[in-house]
């Protein structure tokens, strides 16, 4: 199973761009602290991943700042790359 949820802010956005073969595609930076419990001990967790969204998901107007829960999966930036990207299938917005 490869599923990723993510509640991050918004820290990064890329301009809008499309794949060769149309698909509108967004390029995000997100930000996520949280609290963490690591062999019975709290642990702070901090961490940049960058996402991706394609489709009608790269149209949704994602601002910068918004904190937001992202659901997708992982997957290697290109054929040769061995970088990590997270790709979005779902976003909710969510309020602080």
């Amino acid at each position: 199973m490869n599923k990723l949820e993510l509640q991050a802010e918004v820290v990064h956005i890329e301009p809008l761009r499309y794949t060769p073969a149309g698909i509108p595609l967004l390029s995000v930076v997100l930000r996520h602290v949280s609290e963490q419990i690591e062999a019975g001990m709290k642990r702070k967790v901090e961490c940049e991943v960058n996402a991706v969204a394609l489709g009608d998901l790269a149209l949704t107007g994602l601002k910068l700042g918004a904190n937001i829960l992202a659901v997708g999966f992982l997957a290697k930036r290109s054929l040769k790359s061995t970088q990590l990207v997270m790709h979005i299938n779902h976003i909710q917005h969510i309020k602080v």
